[in-house]
């Protein structure tokens, strides 16, 4: 009882939360893509064969070995700044961040590309922020709902709850990216094997109020798939 609230990127928050802990609040998301980041090449699709890209992530990694079969993907750890560091000590050719994150870190000029989903699907809550409190602070929740952006809210809570019935977790390749069209929400995914060997993909859409439900729904098409084996491989390493 020493903290009242606690502010989180989704994109890090695991399935489930400790018992008589919920997040009410999904702020208005900022940007959900992946940056690619370079001293010498403007994009992705630029990189020659050999080029050597760094990034810690199992789900880039497993899209960019499927994509691009012809890049050196090595993983890379430590903080955005250790990261940038070896990338300019001239360790890789590009290193694969968050855009959202250089964006709080006001390092918006180290970004070369915006990586389009359609090549990069983001990883589940990407770009947004949550706050987390006690089920049973009632005040402290109610102080927070202004905060709180619907629309962002929907989209997140499809994507994480595809990814509570995948079972797999923000370590995990993963992807579940949501749209809102009108009133339609659309939710794309994918699991795959960070080798690149084989991804999966689904793509499911349905009405905005059925947000959790149609996250569910992409779930199961992805484990008819085969998604399953992949994760239960991957968790076994």
């Amino acid at each position: 009882g020493r903290v009242d609230i606690a502010v989180h990127s989704m994109k890090d928050v695991t399935v489930s939360l400790p018992d008589g802990l919920h997040i009410p609040v999904i702020c208005e998301r900022g940007d959900p893509h992946d940056a690619f980041v370079s001293s010498r090449y403007g994009e992705l699709r630029e990189l020659p064969a050999g080029a050597v890209v760094g990034t810690c992530s199992l789900r880039r990694q497993a899209l960019l070995r499927y994509r691009f079969p012809e890049l050196n993907v090595v993983n890379l750890r430590g903080n955005v700044n250790t990261r940038l560091q070896r990338l300019d000590d001239g360790d890789f050719d590009a290193i694969i961040l968050a855009a959202a994150g250089l964006q709080r870190l006001e390092m918006t000029n180290r970004i070369r590309q915006s990586i389009p989903t359609g090549i990069m699907l983001p990883a589940v809550g990407q770009g947004a922020v949550g706050i987390e409190c006690r089920e049973d602070d009632i005040n402290t929740g109610r102080l927070l709902q202004p905060l709180d952006h619907a629309l962002s809210h929907a989209r997140v809570a499809a994507e994480r709850a595809a990814n509570a019935h995948l079972g797999g977790g923000c370590h995990m390749p993963v992807a579940a990216f949501a749209t809102i069209d009108d009133e339609q929400l659309q939710v794309r995914g994918m699991v795959g094997w960070p080798d690149g060997s084989e991804v999966l993909f689904a793509q499911v859409q349905g009405r905005l109020q059925q947000a959790e439900r149609i996250g569910i729904n992409l779930a199961d098409d992805l484990l008819v798939q085969g998604a399953a084996a992949i994760l239960q491989d991957t968790y076994g390493d």
